[in-house]
């Protein structure tokens, strides 16, 4: 995958790459540089705390991350999905 660098030294990052990594706009990364390579890394904050609860419709068990966790979609499931071995 490639992109550019525009008039204002921005890039951008392709949406299957922010999908699978679970970048969204305005989070933070941390950029390296290594012999001749730019290395973007995101700098995931740990905002939500996991834990396993009753699903208050089938009573089965469930991992819920709060109320404030990001939803996803099915496409991003089947985009995180592609590369599971």
């Amino acid at each position: 995958m490639q992109t550019r660098v525009s008039t204002k030294g921005q890039i951008v990052l392709p949406a299957p790459i922010r999908r699978r990594l679970g970048i969204q706009a305005g989070d933070p990364l941390d950029i390296v540089i290594e012999k001749d390579r730019i290395v973007l890394s995101p700098v995931h904050e740990t905002k939500y705390e996991p834990k396993i609860i009753e699903d208050p419709i089938t009573g089965l068990p469930m991992l819920s991350l709060g109320p404030d966790a990001p939803v996803l979609t099915s496409e991003m499931v089947r985009a995180l999905l592609v590369d599971f071995p």
